[in-house]
């Protein structure tokens, strides 16, 4: 037993009671009862992580660590609270670390939470995956977890208000059997978003009727969310803005340098 995590999960029951929300979790059996695993899970908002560790704790009150950009570590609030949880940080223009701290932890039995997506899918389908968990499986010899969080999109998620209030809404939460670390990372992420995608489509079967027109809702479902061609637009518009941003600030910087000299 982690007190510290415990108590961290006592808090959120405590607020998912006061949102009024409604869970249904699926696959508890498929995670394992000890051991490595590499629970991957898509990404539809920020508030995903917080679901997708109630199947471990359900199995067998274990606790997954999961992979986070570094920026919530350095928040005065959020930092020392993640660091005492054992989650990772993630330092995106350099992954070296974040990896190999992963593939430890794995080695040490540890589960290990991850989004192979990198960014929120404001579409709420699947984005095409990076490798890394795949990587970190093979490496460490640890079997992937596929596992779909839905309706989380609906309290918080990108480009929206959030919304912490008595909601009622649903919340789903499937796992879909391991899959073992075997062939070459391209190989085993395709078999991943493969299973995931089944999964993901068998949950948001299951979650209807959709309300027409309403953001959190997949536009193949009749929502008003973006498709997933129109949200890759979106993203890539946001990382050329970003990447235009970090330029301007270069060159203000050496501007001021030779200002100075």
């Amino acid at each position: 037993m982690e007190p510290v995590y415990a108590g961290v999960i006592s808090a959120a029951r405590m607020m998912w009671l006061a949102q009024g929300l409604k869970f249904d979790i699926s696959g508890v059996g498929n995670m394992p009862e000890d051991g490595p695993g590499v629970v991957a899970f898509n990404h539809t908002g920020y508030l995903d992580f917080t679901f997708a560790g109630i199947p471990a704790y359900l199995k067998n009150r274990r606790y997954v660590r999961f992979m986070a950009k570094k920026e919530v570590f350095d928040n005065s609030i959020g930092g020392p609270i993640m660091r005492s949880l054992k989650h990772i940080p993630v330092d995106r223009a350099s992954g070296a670390q974040s990896f190999q701290d992963a593939v430890d932890y794995l080695k040490r039995g540890e589960l290990v939470g991850v989004y192979p997506e990198a960014t929120i899918s404001r579409s709420f389908e699947l984005k095409g995956f990076k490798s890394g968990a795949a990587r970190m499986a093979l490496e460490a010899d640890a079997p992937l977890i596929p596992t779909i969080v839905w309706g989380a999109q609906r309290i918080w998620t990108k480009g929206h208000p959030k919304d912490l209030g008595r909601t009622g809404a649903k919340i789903m939460v499937g796992v879909g059997e391991p899959i073992a670390p075997e062939g070459t990372p391209e190989q085993l992420t395709a078999r991943l978003h493969e299973s995931m995608r089944a999964k993901l489509t068998e949950l948001q079967d299951a979650y209807g009727p959709y309300p027409p027109g309403e953001f959190w809702v997949p536009a193949a479902r009749g929502g008003g969310a973006p498709t997933l061609d129109e949200a890759n637009a979106m993203d890539e518009a946001d990382a050329q803005e970003k990447a235009r941003q970090r330029a301007e600030r270069s060159a203000d910087g050496s501007t001021e340098a030779g200002d100075a000299v």
